[in-house]
């Protein structure tokens, strides 16, 4: 399954929230040498209840907007 998701890097907590069309994930990791995107499958992992490994950035590596894949 394929999700649009909205990154705000540097925030006071992490969430996810659902946006209607997309995910507006908020990670307090910075966007600075891959640590926001690190985190943002940890979080995406644990939000969906699946293994890190099946949480996988598709397009917008180095942007907020990402298209991710989960494997079901």
């Amino acid at each position: 399954m394929f999700i649009e998701v909205r990154v705000a890097p540097k925030s006071s907590r992490n969430l996810v929230k659902d946006e209607g069309g997309f995910l507006k994930v908020y990670l307090t990791s910075p966007a600075q040498d891959g640590q926001a995107n690190g985190q943002l499958v940890k979080l995406l992992s644990e939000h969906f209840k699946v293994k890190k490994y099946m949480v996988r950035i598709v397009k917008g590596e180095r942007s907020r907007s990402k298209l991710v894949e989960i494997d079901v």
